[in-house]
């Protein structure tokens, strides 16, 4: 069993131990792994790199760029971070250098597979059959309940222009109107709160602003392990700044910061609220740039006067004193960027708290300018593409399904009849699995992405199975947990297997590149989309949708007069050979027919939004927007007294674990069995040791586990890592009104020994 120690002996501890709170030190483990047993794989003598291709990684949102090593045949046999790539200037985390080993696991999937409807198992099949099996039943499923019968599920995992043509086939080819994807559960908030503040889904930074800031405030956000070449950005910052880290954890960046600000689970938009107040009432607000570029911030400014340094202080468990501290650095620093991720967007009243956020930085005027912005980071390698592009919630390209126009201007451009493009709002996540509950969704499709492990309070979907007629999983491997649930399993290629465009968490796109043969019959996501339109009989919507690249351009035009306007990107080796290209980015000499939208016509190596204070609004302005806070839906009681946290782990593990548990090296850096943390008055007090065998429950069912005693967890508290799949056995399903995020962050739970 492992023990503390030897937890903290993983890369995660290094990473920390490594970094230097003054100066621009780069970590060693993240150029140099070899020298930390990260192994870097050797060539074999017979075998000698004769080309190199770049492509970006395929793990988060960092976007990082990797140069993979191909032997005389093509094939990769190594690789090693690009030096020059602006994102991650030569380093890659652990991920990224293992980014390879996962194409080689022994349980990828080779074939389709069909179940067996007399011996209930899966059985290979051909293509054919697959296709026949997959037509057959979802077009009877339609017959008998409806062309809306019908939903997918799919990832910010896969590349743009198969997110756009998976989007494009379900909704204009096959009739279905509620698809969503498991961006939904990590960055629906971000999406939702820019949209209503800025007028469109614009983060507006760029990573030169972690090394540009004076003053850098990390709200659920715990980069050093989710994002850790986005904090050694921050390690090279040479201001000196002070690094502020909202969390209730003392997470490992808390560890580095300045000032840790230890709040009580869910408080942080009171806590935010309360900034405002004292911001006011200080004078430290912008009022030019207030009154120039924003709406609404009288009605904010009233709203706000409640939230008294007593009240807050009631609320949030700090002193008085923290909050002064917090409101001195704000107002007395010249560049303030305030960064968010998970801890804000999983909760039950996330867009608010993203937007409380948001109003922070317009009323102090940090943004727009180097080192500032309201800063939301991206958690998956793709969401921002499937945001934009993903046809579920917005229609292709950012536009609306509910507006006619819209929809005329899109079936324009991709030559498709206009009646065929839905009007209706598709359903979230949520409620898609509701409508399993009730019938109306009888047929799933889930693409690379493993509902049945991540999916909230996780022994619903099991029990829901039933009530679907067919179930197809789209994946490179038949063992995830919802591939064993399926009648239908296509196998897929994965990252490194197929051509295509991510966007990163600062709009910068960037080509992933094929650099192995997929095995056996794996075909790439896209070619799995094109086989299934023809057989579906809709293959001539999508004959301009000829291969990945074309549909790139045909992506690059509905974008144009968008914010997010790439027209001026020539083509895949245009956005190599610039090192990727943020959007938006217009064609030299080229007018914008949006006067709405900034008209960059260089792809500088950074670029961030708002620099001329103009929104994407209707009259150019941000909006100050806010609620009452609530109380989380539940709370700890006598019978279940503690409040669970959740996050990542490790930096070696990636959600379900289904790519880097193929790594006998990130299995290493990483604990194999579940674990809790607990703080040492609560484990004394229960008589529990460290390393002890112990029962976390909820109300919706348990997880074993082993106690890990730490005093970074504040008492009454408990922390669990999303990793392993017994942790969602006890997730609370709360949603956020507006976003319909999941809050994965608190749940009421008990703990006691095995």
């Amino acid at each position: 069993m492992p023990t503390l120690s030897s937890l903290r002996a993983s890369f995660d501890s290094a990473l920390l131990k490594l970094h230097a709170r003054t100066g621009p030190m780069t970590s060693e483990l993240v150029r140099h792994p070899a020298a930390h047993g990260l192994g870097v794989p050797q060539l074999p003598s017979r075998l000698t790199p004769t080309t190199t291709t770049r492509s970006v990684c395929g793990f988060c949102s960092t976007g990082c760029s990797l140069t993979v090593h191909r032997d005389a045949s093509g094939q990769a046999i190594n690789l090693s971070p690009d030096p020059v790539y602006p994102v991650n200037l030569g380093m890659a985390c652990p991920k990224g250098w293992e980014a390879l080993t996962p194409l080689a696991a022994s349980d990828r999937l080779k074939t389709p597979l069909l179940r067996n409807t007399a011996t209930g198992q899966l059985e290979p099949v051909s293509w054919d059959v697959a296709l026949a099996a997959f037509v057959k039943n979802f077009k009877a499923i339609q017959a008998a309940h409806g062309p809306h019968s019908l939903s997918f599920l799919s990832t910010g995992q896969i590349v743009m222009e198969e997110m756009a043509l998976l989007g494009a086939l379900a909704k204009f080819g096959m009739g279905m109107l509620h698809i969503d994807s498991n961006t939904r559960q990590c960055m629906a908030t971000s999406h939702v709160a820019y949209k209503q503040s800025f007028g469109f889904d614009a983060p507006p930074f760029t990573y030169a602003d972690f090394e540009e800031s004076d003053a850098l405030i990390f709200i659920g956000a715990n980069p050093c392990i989710a994002h850790p070449i986005m904090w050694q950005r921050v390690m090279m910052n040479k201001n000196s700044p002070e690094i502020i880290v909202v969390d209730p954890r003392r997470t490992e960046t808390a560890i580095a910061g300045t000032l840790h600000v230890p709040l009580l689970p869910k408080s942080d938009l009171t806590l935010l609220y309360g900034l405002a107040h004292l911001l006011i009432e200080r004078g430290a607000v912008k009022q030019e740039f207030i009154d120039a570029h924003t709406r609404n911030f009288a009605e904010f400014a009233a709203f706000v006067k409640k939230f008294t340094p007593a009240h807050v202080a009631a609320a949030t468990g700090l002193p008085v004193a923290t909050l002064e501290r917090i409101v001195e650095i704000i107002a007395t620093k010249q560049r303030v960027s305030f960064w968010w991720t998970m801890g804000v967007n999983q909760g039950h009243e996330s867009t608010r708290t993203a937007q409380a956020i948001i109003n922070l930085a317009l009323m102090t005027g940090n943004i727009g300018r180097p080192g500032t912005g309201a800063n939301s980071i991206t958690g998956q390698c793709n969401a921002m593409g499937s945001r934009l592009f993903g046809n579920a919630s917005s229609l292709l390209g950012g536009y609306d399904f509910a507006n006619a126009e819209h929809r005329a201007h899109v079936a324009g451009v991709l030559g498709i009849n206009p009646a065929v493009i839905p009007s209706g709002k598709s359903w979230a996540y949520d409620q898609i699995i509701d409508g399993i509950d009730t019938g109306a969704i009888k047929g799933l499709w889930v693409i690379a992405t493993n509902t049945a492990h991540s999916w909230i309070n996780q022994k619903r979907f099991p029990e829901l199975r039933s009530k679907l007629d067919f179930l197809v999983v789209q994946d490179m491997y038949g063992t995830t947990e919802t591939a064993q649930m399926a009648d239908l399993v296509l196998p897929a290629a994965g990252w490194g297997e197929k051509d295509g465009v991510f966007i990163n968490s600062e709009r910068r796109l960037g080509v992933a590149r094929k650099v192995s043969r997929a095995p056996g019959l794996a075909l790439a996501d896209f070619a799995i989309f094109k086989l299934v339109a023809e057989a579906w009989g809709c293959g001539e919507l999508f004959r301009r949708w000829e291969s990945p690249e074309a549909t790139f351009r045909l992506l690059r035009e509905l974008s144009r007069g968008q914010p997010c306007e790439f027209t001026g990107i020539e083509g895949y080796d245009h956005i190599q050979n610039e090192c990727g290209i943020q959007w938006p980015y217009l064609a030299t000499g080229a007018e914008t027919p949006n006067p709405k939208s900034q008209t960059p016509k260089s792809p500088s190596t950074q670029r961030r939004l708002f620099a001329d204070g103009k929104f994407y609004t209707a009259d150019q302005r941000a909006i100050f927007l806010f609620d009452e806070p609530r109380p989380m839906p539940e709370l700890p009681d006598a019978a279940y007294p503690f409040l669970l946290n959740t996050g990542r782990g490790s930096s070696a593990q990636w959600h379900t674990g289904s790519r880097t548990n193929k790594s006998d090296v990130l299995r290493k850096l990483a604990p194999t069995s579940l674990y809790v943390e607990i703080s040492p008055a609560d484990a004394a007090r229960l008589g529990i040791s460290a390393n002890a065998a112990v029962t976390v429950s909820s109300r919706r069912g348990e997880a074993a586990a082993f106690a890990v005693i730490t005093a970074t967890l504040q008492s009454g508290q408990l922390f669990m890592p999303m990793h392993f799949d017994a942790v969602n056995r006890l997730t609370f399903p709360a949603f956020d009104p507006h976003s319909r995020q999941p809050s994965y962050k608190a749940c009421a739970v008990r703990i006691a020994l095995a």
